[in-house]
């Protein structure tokens, strides 16, 4: 099981990048959670509009949220993916690219035989690469750790592979010198796993004017309040902060810790229920199951 999911933030397009990415992948979707009359104050959607789109692709789950306007997807987050051949590569590129921008062209680098780092009309962006030597299937999240996060890998892979059973650091590849504005010893590339999945952390010291935020943020389910309860006091800078299970570590990422299978309050077709859980959520900083699934028995 996918214990962690990539939670991508849109205005009101999650459901046509969904579709999009899902014509350039292959995929599908899993499940659609649509909004309430509840918390209309803050969302502002019409109730039965789609809230938050589950789609899987290579066997990987992300979730895409009609968020609004609040945050916009940056290069600090990306979803990097191996071809089998290098076709796939030019391929996906091309469709990834209509409307959107380069990070980095596509083009022949020193790691990679075919490589692209692109942002997509949707904000979303993509690391797309032909490498031989790896498995083709793997989708990695990629970590990009700049300005006041710089020079924080290493303290990063310790702590997030501390918190979670069955993680440990992989790669760790520095720069090493004539590499400025990069110190010889920053982390080029490294990855990790957390629960089993693989993670990708970068960090440059070049001039980006993007940080973490909530448009990209992870999704851990937890199995019990008793887990609920360990990720927040762990992962969360300030455990008293928070709103309805987000909550930023120490390094500005955001996290949403969520007990297994909390789409089901909400995508119910009892929409009284699904209201009265949505209310009890959003009084919430860290989720209490119990008064949570209480507010939704009415």
């Amino acid at each position: 099981m996918q214990k962690i999911k990539p939670h991508l933030w849109f205005d009101s397009e999650a459901e046509a990048a969904v579709d999009f990415y899902i014509s350039v992948f292959g995929g599908k979707k899993l499940d659609i959670a649509r909004f309430t009359e509840a918390g209309f104050e803050h969302h502002q959607r019409p109730a039965g509009s789609v809230m938050t789109v589950e789609f899987e692709i290579r066997d990987y789950r992300i979730v895409a949220l009609n968020g609004g306007p609040v945050f916009k997807l940056n290069p600090s987050l990306s979803l990097m993916l191996n071809f089998a051949d290098k076709a796939g590569v030019d391929e996906a590129y091309r469709q990834l690219s209509v409307g959107g921008q380069d990070l980095m062209p596509l083009d022949a680098y020193d790691f990679s035989e075919r490589y692209a780092w692109v942002q997509d009309r949707f904000g979303m962006s993509w690391q797309l690469m032909h490498d031989a030597g790896k498995d083709a299937p793997r989708i990695l999240p990629a970590m990009l750790f700049v300005g006041s996060q710089y020079g924080r890998v290493r303290e990063a892979l310790e702590h997030y592979t501390s918190l979670l059973p069955d993680s440990s650091v992989g790669i760790v590849f520095p720069y090493g010198p004539d590499k400025a504005p990069d110190k010889e010893e920053a982390v080029a590339y490294s990855d990790f796993q957390l629960a089993g999945q693989t993670f990708v952390a970068m960090e440059s010291a070049h001039d980006h004017r993007f940080q973490f935020d909530e448009a990209f943020s992870f999704v851990v389910e937890c199995k019990d309040q008793k887990e609920i309860d360990d990720y927040w006091n762990s992962l969360s800078s300030n455990p008293n902060g928070g709103q309805c299970g987000w909550t930023r570590d120490r390094f500005g990422f955001a996290w949403q810790i969520v007990p297994e299978g909390i789409d089901r309050f909400f995508g119910s077709e009892d929409q009284a229920a699904a209201e009265r859980a949505m209310n009890a959520l959003l009084t919430m900083k860290k989720i209490d199951m119990n008064e949570l699934e209480q507010a939704y028995n009415g």
